[in-house]
C-alpha cells in the first residue's frame, strides 16, 4: 500500500493533505505517513495534515443537513444509512454535549481512536445544532489537538510512561 501511495509521483505534501481529509484515515495516518515515509519536517507535516483534516468538516456542517435529506428522498438505501448513522453518533455523543456542551466537540474530536474525529465530530455538530461557524471552528481546534497526540504518540512520548507503571 505505501509503495502505491509513493508511487503517484505527486508532491509528499499532496499525499499527506489528501490523506488526512478522509475519514478512515485523518491527521492520525497523515501525520505518521508525513513523517516516516516522506521525511517532511514536523512543521510541514503538521500543518499540511491539520489543514487537510479540516476540509471536510467545512463541506460536512455546512451541506450536510441539505446533502442527506436530499439522498434520503430519493433512495431508501441513503435514508437507513443516514438513520443509522445519525443514531450512532447521537448514542455516542450525547453524554458529553450534556456534560461539556459545545466544548465537547473539541474533546470528542481530539481523542485520535477510530470513530473519533472530524468526520464524526461534524456529523454531531449537525445533530446537536451547534452553529456552524462555531461548530467548523471547534472541530479544527479538537483536530489540533489531535495532531499532538499523535505526534506524540509518533515521537514516543508516551513510551517513557511504559518504564514508570
Amino acid at each position: 500500500m505505501i509503495d502505491w501511495i509513493t508511487n503517484l509521483n505527486l508532491p509528499p505534501e499532496v499525499i499527506t493533505f489528501v490523506l488526512a481529509m478522509l475519514p478512515v484515515s485523518e491527521l492520525r495516518g497523515a501525520i505518521p505517513l508525513g513523517l516516516g515515509v516522506f521525511q517532511m519536517s514536523y512543521f510541514s507535516a503538521f500543518v499540511t495534515s491539520w489543514l487537510g483534516s479540516i476540509v471536510p468538516s467545512i463541506f460536512l456542517v455546512y451541506a450536510l443537513g441539505t446533502f442527506s435529506r436530499w439522498l434520503s428522498r430519493r433512495s431508501a438505501c441513503f435514508e437507513k444509512f443516514f438513520s443509522w448513522l445519525f443514531k450512532r453518533t447521537h448514542e455516542r455523543f450525547w453524554k458529553h454535549h450534556a456534560k461539556l456542551g459545545s466544548l465537547a466537540l473539541v474533546v470528542f474530536v481530539a481523542i485520535p481512536l477510530p470513530v473519533t474525529g472530524v468526520w464524526t465530530g461534524s456529523v454531531a455538530a449537525f445533530l446537536f445544532g451547534i452553529p456552524k461557524k462555531s461548530a467548523v471552528l471547534l472541530i479544527a481546534l479538537g483536530s489540533f489537538v489531535a495532531g499532538i497526540i499523535v505526534s506524540l504518540v509518533y515521537f514516543g512520548f508516551f513510551s517513557f510512561f511504559k518504564f514508570i507503571l
